[in-house]
């Protein structure tokens, strides 16, 4: 029997949109990106608010995996960040596949 390997979507976190005012110092267009499971990585030079990342974490496992075309995870993709003052709005996009071995993940 082969190894046993695990799917999984590499994600980009965008900030969308701000409809309030920009209080954390991010604007459209800023980013993350998490690849092989749970590396996460950020440009040079830029950042990435702290409770706008808390309100994205929980999902992103979820968005990592393979969903019916149904599902809500297939069709939502956008978060708000929890500073109602702010609004920001990101989006979670798949950008690749990468294939793990099961034993690696965390």
């Amino acid at each position: 029997m082969g190894e046993r390997r695990t799917e999984l979507h590499d994600l980009r976190v965008v900030v969308d949109r701000i409809e309030g005012r920009s209080v954390c110092g991010m604007a459209p267009g800023d980013h993350l990106d998490v690849t092989c499971s749970s590396r996460l990585s950020i440009p040079d030079g830029k950042h990435f608010c702290l409770y706008a990342l808390s309100a994205v974490l929980p999902l992103l496992p979820a968005a990592q995996r393979a969903v019916d075309p149904g599902d809500w995870l297939a069709t939502d993709n956008e978060v708000a960040c929890p500073d109602p003052e702010e609004r920001l709005i990101m989006r979670i996009e798949r950008t690749g596949r990468t294939s793990i071995p099961t034993e690696e993940l965390t």
